[in-house]
């Protein structure tokens, strides 16, 4: 699988960096740094999931991406085979990545929340032929749940786990960690090596009108993102990142893996939410960047939570762009920030703060650091004529995957002459700044954090399940959205979506409490 050209219209990387592939980063920074912190868990993991805390080196986590390879490889997987990922925000998670990028193969980095609906409809769309997950996130059994969905996709072949008391037939992953001689990686073949970094190394997935789309990306569009995240933050060499965001799409791969690894310091790890514990992370790592959703980034500004002895940035995801405009000024005399505004899985605009106040999205290219003597074009931005944003640029896919399923006109987003793809959010040009306001998400689709859902697509669930029964989307200051639903047995309605395979974000749309009750997430 090989992506075409870069658009000629784009800004385009060097030839040297375009042959350049994250494996082959992680290598240069593992090298030199073997005994430097590489990784570390939050302390409270085992309140989430199974396992002490990890907390490896360069060499050790160098050692686990060739065994997590190997295995993959002895398995009988092929070159290019689409492995699954559904793991909460941990060292595993981000080892079995770069092990599945190692090993030649796609990564397809699951959210978290996404039960047997969604991810056997993902799966199955993509030909996943692997899916790695571990046996508990909190009290739900994600094994259990991993074995169900690929008795249910025909391509998978193996469902591989981390943790304890794995189900029969899984295969174990834990003792990869303690392997001294991995299984050997067979080389790529000689095209595919020559050219690895222009084939696709992960998929995530985008949410539209017609539901699931998987989005793919090569190693560049992917170094692009996180290149421009890490320029416009000004993350300094070796530095201590902190995360709440999992790499389970573009904008968290690009914000948090790649930022870690282009800068060759430690990335900490945090499994969403304990403030207390994220300011104890912070100030044991001395991190110096911390990344996290907008709303939460403010929200812990207000109570000075941030270590007053570390200068750090903060570097605050947006999944709603539409909130940055109205956003408060910035009050952290300690952190400096930096917006970044997502468009979904099609791209994103890193912006640092001046005079504490958000930069609106601007009119035509992007580069960065802004202001910078030598900054680095990332992504270009125009209004559409039905006013409606469009990107373009490196970090832009510029591939629909698989190939042609644009022509069945189910594809969430086009890709139109020039690289241009619409995001769908609604826009206007500023005639005095020439700026480009982002006013609106998607029509019809609700934004709750990191998750979207078509809403006639939830309805339709629920008017099945319960002819009574209504679902509406309402406004949240922290998570832009949330679900309030109402049915005639609330108890009822929601083990009927459990068992559907809906993600649970829904299913607390109808909690407990009496017909016609209107409850949220």
């Amino acid at each position: 699988m090989i992506l075409g050209d870069p658009l000629l219209a784009a800004p385009q990387p060097t030839h040297n960096e375009n042959r350049v592939t994250i494996d082959q980063v992680f290598r240069r920074v593992a090298k030199p740094r073997s005994d430097v912190l590489a990784l570390a868990d939050a302390p409270n993991r085992e309140s989430f999931t199974d396992g002490a805390p990890r907390r490896l080196t360069y060499a050790q986590a160098e050692r686990t991406v060739a065994a997590i390879a190997g295995r993959l490889r002895s398995m009988g997987l092929p070159t290019d085979a689409i492995v699954g990922i559904q793991l909460p925000n941990t060292v595993e998670n981000v080892l079995t990545i770069l092990g599945v990028l190692r090993a030649g193969m796609i990564a397809a980095p699951l959210p978290l929340l996404w039960r047997r609906a969604d991810a056997v409809a993902a799966l199955a769309r993509i030909g996943a032929k692997a899916l790695v997950t571990c046996s508990r996130v909190g009290a739900y059994s994600h094994c259990q749940f991993a074995m169900r969905a690929a008795a249910e996709v025909f391509s998978i072949r193996y469902v591989c786990g981390f943790g304890a008391n794995l189900p029969d037939g899984v295969v174990p992953f834990d003792d990869l960690f303690g392997a001294q001689t991995p299984d050997r990686v067979p080389p790529l073949d000689r095209e595919r090596h020559s050219d690895a970094a222009r084939h696709i190394a992960a998929i995530t997935f985008e949410t539209g009108a017609g539901g699931i789309v998987p989005v793919a990306r090569n190693h560049w569009e992917l170094l692009a993102g996180g290149l421009g995240v890490l320029l416009e933050a000004r993350l300094e060499q070796n530095a201590n990142i902190l995360t709440t965001l999992a790499p389970s799409s573009f904008a968290g791969i690009s914000m948090t893996l790649l930022p870690w690894l282009l800068s060759g310091g430690t990335l900490v790890l945090h499994h969403p939410f304990d403030a207390d514990v994220l300011a104890r992370q912070q100030r044991d790592d001395r991190c110096r960047a911390l990344i996290l959703p907008g709303p939460v980034a403010f929200r812990l500004a207000e109570t000075d939570c941030f270590a007053r002895e570390i200068r750090a940035t903060v570097v605050a995801a947006w999944r709603a762009p539409e909130r940055l405009a109205t956003s408060p000024a910035w009050c952290a005399p300690n952190a400096d920030l930096v917006d970044v505004s997502i468009f979904g899985e099609a791209g994103l605009v890193p912006a640092r703060r001046a005079d504490d106040k958000a930069r609106l999205v601007p009119f035509g290219p992007v580069a960065v650091p802004h202001g910078g003597s030598d900054a680095v074009p990332v992504v270009e931005l125009v209004p559409t004529s039905a006013g409606t944003l469009a990107l373009r640029g490196p970090m832009v896919p510029h591939h629909s995957f698989p190939p042609g399923i644009e022509r069945s006109g189910f594809a969430y987003f086009k890709i139109e002459p020039g690289g241009w793809v619409d995001t769908g959010y609604m826009c206007r040009q500023d005639a005095v700044t020439k700026a480009i306001p982002v006013s609106g998400p998607p029509a019809g689709i609700v934004s709750i954090g990191g998750y979207r859902f078509p809403l006639c697509d939830l309805r339709d669930v629920a008017g099945r399940l319960d002819g009574n029964a209504t679902l509406a989307a309402v406004s949240d200051l922290l998570v832009g959205e949330r679900l309030v639903g109402s049915a005639d047995d609330c108890a009822t309605m929601q083990a009927a979506l459990d068992a559907v395979g809906v993600n649970p974000l829904v299913v607390g749309a109808f909690r407990a409490g009496g017909r016609h009750r209107a409850v949220g997430t």
